[in-house]
C-alpha cells in the first residue's frame, strides 16, 4: 500500500478534518425531528445510546403504522430481493451448464450485486426524503421517490462501492471458511449457523412438499426444472447476500441520509457517516439487534407449525407429501415471515433517520408531539 496517499486517511475514516457543512438547496425543508423520551446520556457506548436506538425502531414502528402507504417500501424491497434470488439461481445454472471463465463469472457477480444495490439504496434514499419532507402531516413515499432522481450520479458511485465491498467481504469470507479454516473448528460446519439453516429450510414448513422429485421434476424428461435453481440455491444466495449487505449498511448507516438530505458528494458523505458512527454506534447496533430478534422471533415460531402437524398428521406430513390443509399453512405462514422481515427493514430504514438526526444533534432524541398521520 502507497503510505503516500492521500486518501488513504479517508478511506479509513481518519481524517482529522471535520468535513463542511452545506445546507440543502432542493427547497426541501429538512429540520430534525427528535421523536424518543431519554436524557443525553451515556456517550457512544452507554445505555443512553443503546436506549436511543431502540427508542429509534419503536418510533419507526409508531410512524410506519400512521403512515402505511410507506409499506410500498416493503414491496419494491421485496421484489429487488426476489429479482436478486432469480439472478444468482440464474448465474449458478449458467455456471453449472455453460462454464463461463473465472473473469466473466465475477462480472455477472458484480452486475447481479450492483443491480440490486442501486435499486435498494434508490428506495431507500426515496424512503428517508418522504419522512423528512411531508405535507399536511403526511409523507408520500412516491414523492420521496421522485425526488431522488436529482441524486442518481451519487447513489450510483455508492452503489458501485457497496457492490465492490460486497464481493470482496464474500470472497474472504469464502477463504475464511473452506482454505484458512482451523481443522480442530470442524463441527461448526455440521452445527454452525449456515448449515442449521440450509437444513431447516428442507424441512417443513419451509419445503412444503418434502419430496425434491415431486417438486423439481420436468414431467417426461426426468430431469430438474428451473425452479430447483432458485430454491434453495438461489434463495441460499441471497441470504448470504442480505448478510453481507446488512452489515455494510450497519457499518456506513448514514451515507444515504448525508448525500439526499445534505448534498454531500460521496467522499464526504462516506467520511462523516465514520465519524457519525464513532458517537451513535451503539444505538446502530441496538436498532439493528432489536429488529433483528423480532424476525428471529417470527422465525422461530416454525416450530410451532412443524409439531402442529407431527401432532395431528405425522405420517403423512413427515414421511409423505401433506395435504392440501397442510400445505396451505405452510405457505401462510412462509408469507408471514417474509413480510414480517421486511417490515422490518422498513421500520430500520426510518430509523436510520432518527439515529442520523440524533448524532448530528448529539442530544438524544424526544417524543414528537406530531407524527405521520396514515
Amino acid at each position: 500500500m502507497n503510505q503516500n496517499n492521500p486518501d488513504v486517511p479517508w478511506w479509513l475514516g481518519l481524517c482529522p478534518k471535520a468535513p463542511l457543512f452545506r445546507a440543502s438547496e432542493t427547497g426541501i425543508s429538512y429540520q430534525p425531528e427528535p421523536v424518543y423520551v431519554g436524557s443525553p446520556d451515556g456517550g457512544a457506548g452507554g445505555p443512553g445510546t443503546i436506549r436511543r436506538g431502540i427508542g429509534a425502531a419503536l418510533s419507526g414502528m409508531r410512524t410506519l403504522n400512521r403512515n402505511r402507504q410507506l409499506l410500498w417500501f416493503t414491496f419494491f424491497a421485496g421484489l429487488v430481493m426476489a429479482g436478486n434470488a432469480i439472478g444468482h439461481a440464474a448465474l449458478r445454472y449458467i455456471g453449472r451448464t455453460m462454464q463461463p471463465d473465472l473473469m466473466v463469472s465475477y462480472a455477472m457477480d458484480f452486475f447481479i450485486a450492483f443491480a440490486t444495490l442501486f435499486c435498494l439504496v434508490f428506495l431507500l434514499a426515496g424512503l428517508v426524503l418522504s419522512i423528512s419532507s411531508k405535507k399536511d402531516g403526511s409523507a408520500s413515499f412516491f414523492e420521496g421517490l421522485a425526488g431522488v432522481k436529482k441524486y442518481s450520479k451519487a447513489i450510483l458511485g455508492w452503489s458501485i462501492v457497496l457492490a465492490l465491498a460486497g464481493i470482496l467481504l464474500a470472497r474472504i469470507y469464502f477463504y475464511l471458511t473452506l482454505v484458512w479454516f482451523p481443522h480442530e473448528l470442524g463441527f461448526l460446519y455440521t452445527y454452525g449457523p449456515f448449515p442449521f439453516l440450509t437444513s431447516t429450510i428442507t424441512q417443513f414448513p419451509f419445503n412444503w412438499t418434502l419430496d425434491w422429485n415431486m417438486f423439481t421434476e420436468i414431467p417426461g424428461y426426468g430431469g430438474r426444472s428451473l425452479l430447483l435453481w432458485i430454491y434453495p440455491f438461489g434463495f441460499l444466495e441471497t441470504l448470504q447476500f442480505s448478510a453481507i449487505t446488512l452489515l455494510l449498511f450497519v457499518l456506513t448507516p448514514f451515507v444515504v441520509p448525508l448525500l439526499v438530505l445534505e448534498q454531500k458528494t460521496l467522499r464526504e458523505a462516506v467520511e462523516e457517516s465514520f465519524a457519525l458512527i464513532k458517537k451513535a454506534w451503539a444505538g446502530v447496533a441496538a436498532c439493528a439487534l432489536f429488529l433483528g430478534v423480532v424476525v428471529s422471533g417470527m422465525f422461530l415460531t416454525y416450530l410451532i407449525v412443524q409439531a402442529a402437524s407431527g401432532i395431528v398428521d405425522p405420517y403423512q406430513t413427515v414421511i409423505f407429501h401433506p395435504p392440501d390443509t397442510w400445505i396451505a399453512l405452510a405457505l401462510l405462514y412462509n408469507f408471514a415471515l417474509v413480510t414480517v422481515a421486511f417490515v422490518m427493514a422498513t421500520v430500520g430504514g426510518i430509523a436510520i433517520r432518527d439515529l442520523y438526526t440524533a448524532a448530528k444533534t448529539g442530544q438524544n432524541p424526544k417524543a414528537a408531539e406530531t407524527e405521520f398521520i396514515a
